[in-house]
């Protein structure tokens, strides 16, 4: 049976997460729209720095924050037409920070596999963004 398109572009994300950098979590960022992928991301250090591959994870409460996540890295990928009124398919749900960039950069739908569990979740205050968990079936 054919993939439908939210199933084919969660693949996709798992794909791109496979470049990630951070030795804690790879994850991996997709933007379509009208079914054309505009921009891709993976968590990785800033161009030019070193990566947690080669000098380990920089902690901070529990977090890395060497890295860029996944979801920014997409949207510098995408110009602000590009990104208006498109779908981001990400392996995570985005944690807080990349939520709000999220809404602000005029996606409106966010569909995603695994969980990531917060205390803020600025998604449920946004009215025209929809929002679809979609667990990755091996």
């Amino acid at each position: 049976m054919r993939k439908n398109w939210d199933l084919y572009f969660i693949d996709i994300a798992f794909q791109v997460a496979k470049r990630s950098t951070c030795l804690r979590r790879a994850v991996g960022a997709v933007i379509v729209k009208d079914k054309r992928i505009k921009g891709t991301g993976y968590n990785g250090s800033p161009a030019g720095l070193p990566h947690c591959l080669d000098e380990g994870c920089t902690m901070l409460e529990g977090h890395c924050i060497r890295c860029i996540h996944a979801e920014p890295n997409a949207i510098l990928e995408c110009t602000p037409d590009e990104r208006r009124g498109g779908t981001l398919y990400c392996t995570d749900r985005p944690c807080p920070e990349c939520q709000k960039l999220i809404i602000t950069s005029g996606i409106t739908k966010v569909v995603y596999a695994r969980e990531y569990h917060s205390h803020t979740d600025w998604f449920a205050l946004a009215d025209n963004l929809e929002v679809v968990h979609m667990p990755k079936e091996d």
